[in-house]
């Protein structure tokens, strides 16, 4: 699941699953998503159900005393959001408010899906392009410095 696209964000806030990427959820039976804050960026990150499972894992079993693994656990953890997808259908994902709020992109009619591969990201149309273009966006948080038990992890 690689690459970028553009897409509809309806009026109840969802969106259809483009094509190429329904035959990789039916083919894994993947009907569970989980949508959730990115810790980094105004952004949104799409863990189908497997993908999901691992990444909270990892983060349940990290040391919570930490300050800034607290505060990532948080804002992954506590801010899932997880739904079932009917793979056999348009597959529509319905984003919650908080979460459209948080990567800004409540009451656009354009919206960025960008495949990563195991995961999509969901970015505001004119922030993903200016992150390509190198700019930096106000609300980023690039200046904390990881532990090394979040620094192998990939999420």
């Amino acid at each position: 699941m690689f690459g970028f696209n553009t897409v509809s964000l309806d009026a109840k806030g969802r969106l259809s699953t483009p094509a190429r990427y329904r035959t990789d959820f039916k083919n894994q039976n993947q009907t569970n998503i989980v949508i959730t804050k990115d810790p980094q960026y105004p952004s949104l990150k799409i863990y189908p159900g497997r993908e999901w499972s691992k990444i909270s894992t990892k983060l349940e079993s990290l040391q919570g005393l930490d300050p800034i693994v607290r505060n990532i656990q948080w804002t992954i953890l506590g801010n899932a959001y997880q739904t079932e997808i009917d793979v056999d259908g348009r597959m529509l994902l319905r984003i919650p408010n908080d979460l459209q709020e948080y990567a800004e992109i409540e009451n656009q009619n354009q919206i960025a899906l960008v495949g990563m591969g195991n995961k999509f990201e969901i970015w505001n149309i004119n922030s993903w392009e200016m992150r390509q273009t190198g700019g930096s966006l106000s609300t980023e948080i690039l200046d904390v410095v990881l532990p090394e038990s979040i620094k192998s992890m990939s999420f």
